[in-house]
């Protein structure tokens, strides 16, 4: 298909973004210097990707820090952790042809000499290429299959989401919306607020900041709340379990509201209201299951064929925007999906 991309040269240095100092909390822009390097030239089974769009995305305060995770942390003076969409502009692998759009851990950087496991998906359906680090990347694979598998939402649940007009939340709204269920969306501004019910289909947003939001959240479900969406942790997260019903479902995707977790921070304890409400806790991590990424990506591009789901992309122009981009999302100044385009 005819891709709807600005026309791209090929630089012939490879730019980059380098992780020059381990941060004990949310990666700043000192944290990461510029750098250029030789194109590389693919190995034997490789691939030479020419990145189009780099993704911004919350894991990567994870990846940039010297703590316990589920993958290891970024090396000092390499290239920053990061999905990316590109272009394959030479294969030395069997089954990746130059011209090929392929999404997947590209880094921060022109160019990335990768072996095939490195592709997260191939961008065939017939959608705008975005979308590939949007509605089929990690932010909303993880929406539906963490909502549909761990969330399990039935029709007529309430359905609470925090980071509601985020990259992942934004989705699990208009998901949920499909399902059946009276979504609930907290997030952080009154721009915000009005996005998440014009654009993203919520019943009820409300701005944490600002809103009483136990007061709120009584009043906005009365019968509680049966399925929790949970992308902050901290004290949002413990206002909600005191307000889920018997039964409920917390999925835990993310911690934002945590800035630093050495050492570990301390708060409320939620033992007796897990017990006494009989609530299920499950957390999700997209890597544990990408044996279901193609499948996922199907259903949600047939969605978006029949106008029930839609994106918001927060674009930024040029490779020098990408060190100050983790604090950027942290501080919450992005809605929807975080992209640098580097063409």
């Amino acid at each position: 298909m005819t891709r709807d991309i600005p026309a791209f040269g090929l630089p012939d240095r490879n730019r980059q973004v380098i992780l020059h100092d381990r941060p004990t909390g949310i990666p700043q822009a000192q944290h990461f210097r510029l750098a250029t390097a030789p194109v590389p030239d693919p190995a034997m089974g490789e691939i030479l990707v020419r990145n189009i769009y780099l993704s911004v995305d919350p894991a990567q305060r994870g990846w940039a820090a010297d703590v316990a995770n589920y993958s290891p942390p970024v090396p000092l003076g390499e290239p920053m952790r990061a999905l990316a969409v590109g272009q394959v502009v030479r294969s030395r692998a069997d089954g990746f042809a130059e011209g090929d759009f392929v999404y997947g851990f590209f880094g921060w950087q022109d160019y990335a000499a990768v072996p095939p496991t490195a592709v997260l998906h191939r961008c065939i359906e017939d959608l705008p290429l975005e979308a590939f680090a949007s509605l089929c990347g990690i932010n909303g694979v993880t929406a539906w299959l963490a909502l549909t598998g761990l969330g399990r939402p039935r029709a007529g649940d309430t359905l609470v989401v925090s980071t509601a007009a985020g990259s992942v939340g934004s989705f699990v709204g208009q998901i949920g919306k499909g399902l059946g269920c009276r979504t609930i969306g907290l997030t952080g501004s009154d721009a915000k607020v009005a996005e998440c019910q014009a654009r993203f289909g919520y019943d009820v947003a409300l701005n944490y900041h600002t809103a009483d939001l136990d007061a709120a959240l009584a009043q906005a479900a009365p019968g509680g709340v049966n399925v929790y969406y949970d992308n902050t942790g901290g004290p949002i997260l413990d206002t909600v379990l005191r307000r889920m019903a018997v039964g409920g479902r917390v999925v835990q995707c993310g911690t934002a509201a945590v800035a630093s977790w050495s050492p570990p921070p301390t708060g409320p304890r939620n033992e007796r209201e897990i017990l006494a409400r009989r609530l299920v806790w499950s957390g999700f991590v997209i890597f544990d299951h990408m044996d279901s990424y193609a499948e996922a990506c199907a259903a949600l591009t047939d969605l978006h064929a029949q106008g029930r789901i839609t994106w918001t992309t927060d674009m930024q122009q040029g490779l020098d925007q990408a060190p100050g981009a983790i604090a950027a999302l942290y501080d919450g100044r992005n809605t929807g999906k975080s992209l640098i385009y580097i063409g």
